[in-house]
């Protein structure tokens, strides 16, 4: 086969993964809405299982074929699973653990990139004889998920305000919280939001409704802003760009994934101290920053070779703030900022743009690069300033208040003042 073919049937089998991703995410609505969160989770696991079966499956083929359509399988679960997730852990979580609890849908994200780095070695599982096991291993994953999930309540929330079944909601928030006092308030709050909202809302309503323009907006600008802020593209690259001044560059990528980890951890314990607007705009100035140090870096480079190790750390540090605040919170902030009936579309949204910023980055990123040098870092640049900028002037602090309370902001108003005294704080 001429080498061309090879290359893109190798970017083919690389990007599917992402569009499969993008497609599934236009039925993240119809899932939630009537199957239930919990339920909806289940379901999408067989996505898992038929795509890390066909994964496996094309060794023994010789079929890159059924390879592709096995990534492709696994791109729909992704698209799916990477909103219902943090769906369903927003709706069961106490308001004051909210942030934290979703954080970890990132935490097991970044995690899961660790173990396929770390599998993908050549001393592990990467290679010619067992690389179809290492694409096969989020079968166990999804194997086990069969066996524990069923024993989870239900959202609470789906229970009383989608289906009106009361008891059954009682009964969900007194498995999660095993407190009396603090289902019956709880059960009041949800029942405030059940008055202000109506009972569904389609596509349509969706972005034609007044109150929800603003967080169309701020949800947009917040995933596009992490998406095309340079993060994939030193994920997805970070290997090659080390191979060309470091003798041990898988080794060097596999710190890239330990930083990813570590820093999705300290999110975690800083999500419910530090709010989502400071990590947000801690991250999106510093990732502004690490950005124009790379240029600078990549400039002089072949003039100054020991500036490659300040590179490496320079990556280090831009992997560390994208994921101390836009990673994590990007993922999950649309479940805070609509109310009920809107928040399955504004996942799906979420997923979207999420998965639609990876595909066009992973496409766009090579000819750039290729074009503009070492200075397509100062185009991740102006788009991460620009977030941090709209953020600033833009999005509440949602840390510690209820979903009607982030609700009424919005709630028969074109959007928020653009200063409130102790909104647009850093503090």
């Amino acid at each position: 086969m001429p080498d061309h073919s090879l290359t893109l049937l190798w970017s083919l089998s690389v990007s599917i993964k992402d569009f499969g991703a993008l497609l599934g995410s236009l039925g993240v609505k119809w899932l939630a809405d009537s199957y239930g969160r919990r339920n909806s989770i289940l379901i999408v696991n067989c996505l898992s299982v038929v795509g890390a079966c066909l994964m496996f499956a094309s060794k023994a083929r010789k079929s890159f074929e059924v390879l592709i359509m096995g990534r492709l399988v696994f791109g729909l679960f992704c698209g799916l699973v990477m909103s219902l997730n943090p769906l369903y852990i927003q709706e069961v979580s106490p308001t004051n653990l909210r942030g934290a609890f979703a954080t970890l849908n990132q935490v097991s994200f970044a995690s899961g990139i660790l173990v396929g780095m770390v599998a993908g070695l050549e001393t592990v599982l990467g290679t010619e004889h067992d690389w179809a096991m290492m694409l096969s291993l989020s079968l166990i994953l999804a194997l086990a998920q069969y066996l524990v999930l069923p024993f989870c309540p239900e959202s609470p929330r789906y229970l009383l305000i989608n289906c009106g079944k009361e008891s059954e909601a009682e009964a969900a928030l007194l498995r999660l919280r095993g407190h009396t006092d603090t289902v019956f308030a709880e059960l009041e709050e949800m029942k405030e939001e059940a008055a202000h909202t109506q009972t569904g809302v389609t596509v349509h309503e969706f972005f034609k409704k007044r109150s929800y323009r603003l967080p169309i907006i701020i949800v947009l600008i917040i995933n596009l802003g992490s998406q095309l802020s340079g993060f994939n593209a030193i994920i997805n690259y970070s290997t090659r760009m080390f191979q060309a001044r470091f003798d041990e560059a898988k080794y060097l990528t596999l710190g890239v994934g330990a930083v990813n980890v570590t820093f999705t951890l300290v999110a975690f314990f800083l999500m419910e101290r530090a709010g989502r607007r400071r990590l947000l705009l801690t991250g999106f100035i510093s990732i502004a920053v690490c950005n124009v140090l790379m240029t600078i870096i990549d400039s002089v480079l072949h003039l100054v070779a020991e500036l490659r190790s300040l590179q490496v750390l320079v990556v280090f540090c831009l992997i560390s703030a994208y994921e101390l605040g836009p990673g994590p919170i990007s993922w999950f902030i649309a479940a805070e900022l609509f109310d009920q009936p809107g928040r399955p579309i504004a996942m799906a949204f979420t997923s979207m743009l999420n998965w639609g910023g990876k595909f066009v980055l992973a496409l766009l990123f090579p000819p750039l690069l290729k074009l503009c040098g070492a200075y397509v870092y100062l185009l991740f640049m102006t788009v991460a300033l620009f977030a941090f900028i709209f953020t600033w002037f833009r999005l509440p602090e949602t840390k510690g208040r209820t979903f009607d309370d982030i609700a009424e902001e919005f709630r028969g108003a074109e959007g928020i003042p653009l200063y409130k005294p102790g909104f647009n704080t850093f503090t």
